[in-house]
């Protein structure tokens, strides 16, 4: 992936940091994910990005973009754990990528709590803001919650830019997957409170991205 694809620019000018952590952790996102699980990691962190923008949240750009491509990595069959929740895998391996660029111990630790934190039902900004964007933003994306917090014209453009192709029927059966297997997890309880008609109901599935203006790249 070139340069080109870490800037989206729009009405709200959110960029992708890029560093050699940010570059490395899309090319193992988008070796080991699905084009509809990788677009939905890119979208996490944008929607992230922006509302941390009308919050004025400070957080650390690096960091949360990370933490995004990493947070459902635990869902795909080469990093599946037998027995951990899909976070808790995702998060592992997160420490372990991090690691091998040399972060510190305690950056490491960061990663893995956002990651896991993602799944909690809420998480406090002042304690852990990438946790808390990461958790809500997520939320925008599989479960449409708090979509309104983000206009039409910046969902319409990160939707035309990163679609969500078929995503919902295929998170749906990865967590139908994780429950079967692992009933004490995360994602077993997720589709128990209602996940699979969350996402098939989520505004966003229904959004026509094509009638918004056209999104266009920049070299970062």
């Amino acid at each position: 992936m070139n340069s080109a694809a870490f800037r989206v620019t729009n009405t709200g000018q959110l960029a992708i940091p890029e560093s050699t952590a940010t570059v490395r952790a899309y090319e193992i996102a988008a070796e080991y994910t699905s084009p509809a699980l990788l677009h939905h990691s890119v979208r996490a962190y944008l929607w992230a990005a922006a509302l941390a923008r009308q919050e004025r949240i400070e957080f650390d750009p690096e960091l949360l973009w990370v933490a995004a491509m990493f947070h459902d990595v635990g869902l795909v069959e080469a990093f599946d754990n037998h027995r951990l929740a899909f976070e808790e895998a995702g998060g592992h391996l997160a420490k372990v990528f991090a690691a091998g660029l040399g972060w510190s111990p305690q950056r490491r630790t960061r990663l893995h709590e956002i990651i896991v934190r993602h799944m909690w039902p809420s998480v406090e900004s002042a304690a852990d803001p990438e946790g808390h964007l990461l958790e809500r933003s997520t939320g925008i994306d599989i479960s449409g919650r708090e979509i309104d917090t983000l206009t039409t014209e910046l969902r319409g453009e990160i939707l035309a830019r990163w679609p969500r192709l078929r995503l919902a029927e295929e998170f749906t059966n990865c967590f139908r997957d994780q429950a079967a297997r692992k009933p004490h997890t995360s994602a077993a309880t997720a589709l128990a409170n209602g996940l699979a008609t969350r996402l098939i109901t989520n505004r966003l599935e229904h959004h026509h991205p094509h009638a918004q203006k056209q999104t266009t790249t920049t070299r970062g």
